[in-house]
């Protein structure tokens, strides 16, 4: 008998890597946020990663979720701050999962020649109900790159509606993306799917980087979850959409917040 309903509650976090001189103290601040959020899926980025372990890792062992990690990602090595102790420390993207991981896909992205290509992550999981394909990225942040952006976008929606993933469930795509939504850098997203932040009623103006550094991608929304049904006559709705990640303890877990997306699907008889 075919599935005809289901939900999901959905989560996307910049974790902010080990930036910060307090990024041991974060740690369990990311933990007891994500623990209290208890979502089905969490794409991450801004993920560290060594030869021994990944912080994906250590999260779902802390939260007995599955875990996948892929790297490099944005910001880029030779972009990012890194103290003698963080020289041979990745930076990735990653997904926990409350189901297990059936395949992990890192694929290039777009980038300008002579830059490393940073990954998207495509994550098929195990969930009861059929394959649950997400996808999970974080897109370039310079505004001098517009056609790396355009072309990540463009790269990515192609990905979420290849009929490949077509399914009992919704594709999700889900990351840091570095432009609200409605920026022309990302119409090829917007085109093809919906902005579950925007369904689900989130509020107007929310803010999911502070803009604390002047870059021009921050104080606006920038982290989102984009959906699209898994078939045709899918009806996919979003119940709620917040921010989370306040301080614990008196220790903000990132710079970034968390987006927490509620999502139900049916279809008709």
């Amino acid at each position: 008998m075919a599935i005809r309903s289901g939900r999901l509650r959905v989560v996307t976090w910049n974790v902010w890597w080990r930036f910060g001189e307090r990024w041991r103290e974060r740690q369990p601040a990311v933990v007891e946020t994500l623990r209290d959020l208890d979502a089905d899926v969490v794409a991450l980025q801004e993920v560290w990663g060594t030869a021994s372990t990944t912080q994906a890792d250590e999260l779902a062992r802390a939260l007995g979720l599955h875990a996948a990690f892929a790297e490099p990602s944005y910001p880029l090595v030779a972009d990012a701050p890194r103290p003698d102790e963080h020289a041979d420390v990745a930076l990735g993207i990653g997904l926990l999962s409350r189901w297990p991981v059936r395949t992990v896909r890192p694929l290039p992205l777009p980038a300008r020649p002579g830059t490393e290509a940073p990954v998207a992550l495509l994550v098929s999981v195990a969930h009861p109900d059929g394959p649950l394909h997400v996808v999970v990225a974080c897109l370039e942040y310079d505004p001098g790159h517009d056609e790396d952006r355009v072309a990540q976008a463009r790269f990515l929606a192609g990905l979420a509606t290849d009929p490949a993933l077509d399914g009992p469930l919704p594709v999700v795509v889900a990351g840091d993306l570095n432009a609200a939504v409605d920026d022309p850098v990302l119409e090829p997203l917007a085109a093809v799917l919906t902005d579950a932040w925007t369904a689900g009623g989130g509020g107007h103006g929310a803010v999911t980087a502070p803009e604390e550094s002047g870059e021009a991608q921050l104080g606006k929304r920038i982290d989102h979850v984009l959906l699209r049904p898994g078939r045709a006559g899918q009806v996919v709705d979003v119940r709620s959409a917040v921010l989370a990640g306040d301080p614990v303890d008196g220790v903000t877990p990132s710079d970034h917040r968390a987006v927490v997306c509620d999502v139900s699907w049916s279809a008709p008889p």
